[in-house]
C-alpha cells in the first residue's frame, strides 16, 4: 500500500485512494467539446431522468378523481382541494404542475380540465381511458422499479414464471384486478377503435369477432358506426360480466354476443373479419404464430384478419411508446414482445395469408390487415 497520508498540496490526485500522492499519475480526461459553450443542452436528459415524477403526478390525479371532479366546469383551487381532501400545503403546487404538464388549464374562474383530459379521463364518459392510468399506477409503476433485474435475468418481475399465461391467469382470478385490467384495455384501445371504424372498409362484411374482447369497447363502437355489422366478443368466461355491462348500456343486444372461451384451447369464432387487438404482443413467438394459424382456419376465403398494436417502426427508433410497451411485456410476461409490421407480415405469409398491408391508426398504434 502506498503511503497516502502525505501532504499532497499541489500534487496529483491518487485515483486509487482519493488522496494526494505524487507517486501516482494524474488521470487525463479528454472531452469532445473544448469550449463548454459548445456542449449540447442537458435539458432533454434531465426531462428523461425526472419523467417518473411527471408520470406519478398524472397517475395520482386520475386515482384521486381530480378530472372527474372538474367534469362540470371550472373550480377554484381551494374548492378543488376540499373536494379531493388534500392537505393545503402543496395542493396548489399539484394543480399547477398539472397545468404545466398540459392536463389542466387555469383561468380567473379556477381550474378546468384540458380538452384531452376532459374527453378521456372523466369517469363514466364513453371514451374514458383512465383504466389504463389506474393499472399503470397500481401495477405497472412498481414493476418498472425492477427493470434492471428483468434485463439481467430475462424473467418477468410479477411472480409469474410458470407459463405464458401467468399474468393473465392472476389477473382473471381476481375480480377487482380484472375490472381495472378491462378498463385499461378499453382505454388503450379507444383511439384505435375510432380510427378502425373509419380507416377499414367495412361495407363488404357482415360479421366481426374481437378475439380477447375485454369489455367490448371496440365492438360496440364499430357496431354503432356501421349498423349493418353483427359482432361476437370472444374471451375467457371471467370477462363476461364486464362485457355484458357495456353491452346493456349500448343497446346492441340483438347484434352483439359474448362467446366464452380460451383462444389457445378452442377454435376461434367464425366471422368475416377477426380482430386481434393488443393480443399477439402478450405471448411468445410460438404462441403468437399459433393464434395467427387459428385465425386463418376460422376465416372464410376473402375474409380479413386485423392485428393492431403499438407496432414498432421498421427502424426501431421512433415509436417510443411501442418500445416501452415491449419492455413492459418483459416485466409482465415470460415471452411477450412488441414487433414491427414487416415482422408480422412475414408470420402472416408463412401462415397462408395471400396479402397484407400496414396502416396507421392513431398515435403510436397501427394495424396490419391480412386477407385469406
Amino acid at each position: 500500500m502506498p503511503d497516502c497520508s502525505l501532504d499532497g498540496v499541489g500534487k496529483g490526485l491518487c485515483v486509487r485512494c482519493l488522496t494526494h500522492d505524487d507517486r501516482h499519475e494524474e488521470p487525463t480526461v479528454t472531452h469532445p467539446f473544448a469550449d463548454p459553450a459548445d456542449a449540447p443542452p442537458i435539458d432533454h436528459l434531465m426531462q428523461l431522468a425526472s419523467g417518473f415524477m411527471a408520470s406519478k403526478v398524472l397517475l395520482v390525479a386520475a386515482r384521486v378523481g381530480l378530472f372527474t371532479a372538474l367534469a362540470e366546469g371550472p373550480v377554484s383551487g381551494d374548492e378543488l382541494r376540499d373536494r379531493l381532501d388534500l392537505h393545503p400545503r402543496s395542493a396548489h403546487d399539484f394543480f399547477d404542475t398539472l397545468v404545466a404538464l398540459g392536463a389542466l388549464e387555469r383561468g380567473t374562474d379556477g381550474y378546468r380540465n384540458a380538452p384531452a383530459a376532459d374527453y378521456y379521463l372523466v369517469r363514466g364518459r364513453p371514451a374514458y381511458a383512465g383504466g389504463f392510468l389506474e393499472m399503470n399506477d397500481s401495477r405497472t409503476y412498481g414493476l418498472w422499479g425492477n427493470l434492471e433485474a428483468a434485463l439481467r435475468s430475462g424473467e418477468p418481475q410479477n411472480g409469474s414464471t410458470e407459463n405464458d399465461d401467468g399474468m393473465y391467469a392472476h389477473l382473471y382470478a381476481d375480480p377487482e384486478r380484472l375490472a381495472v385490467f378491462q378498463e385499461a384495455m378499453t382505454g388503450l384501445s379507444m383511439g384505435s377503435a375510432h380510427a378502425l371504424a373509419e380507416t377499414f372498409d367495412w361495407s363488404p362484411y357482415r360479421t366481426v369477432a374481437d378475439v380477447g374482447c375485454a369489455e367490448g369497447a371496440v365492438l360496440t363502437h364499430l357496431l354503432h358506426r356501421h349498423p349493418h355489422l353483427h359482432g361476437i366478443g370472444f374471451d375467457l368466461p371471467a370477462v363476461a360480466s364486464g362485457f355484458r355491462r357495456r353491452l346493456d348500456a349500448s343497446g346492441l343486444d340483438e347484434r352483439l354476443d359474448f362467446w366464452p372461451g380460451d383462444f389457445f384451447a378452442e377454435p376461434l369464432p367464425r366471422a368475416d373479419v377477426l380482430i386481434l387487438g393488443h393480443i399477439i404482443s402478450g405471448f411468445s413467438r410460438s404462441k403468437a404464430r399459433s393464434l395467427l394459424e387459428k385465425a386463418y382456419e376460422a376465416l372464410p376465403a376473402g375474409g380479413s384478419l386485423i392485428v393492431y398494436e403499438s407496432l414498432l417502426d421498421d427502424e426501431r427508433k421512433e415509436n417510443v411508446h411501442g418500445l416501452l410497451m415491449s419492455l413492459t411485456m418483459l416485466l409482465e410476461t415470460p415471452g411477450g414482445f412488441e414487433y414491427t409490421g414487416p415482422e408480422c407480415q412475414e408470420w402472416l405469409a408463412a401462415t397462408g395469408f395471400t396479402e397484407s398491408r400496414v396502416i396507421h391508426l392513431s398515435g403510436p398504434e397501427s394495424m396490419i390487415v391480412a386477407v385469406k
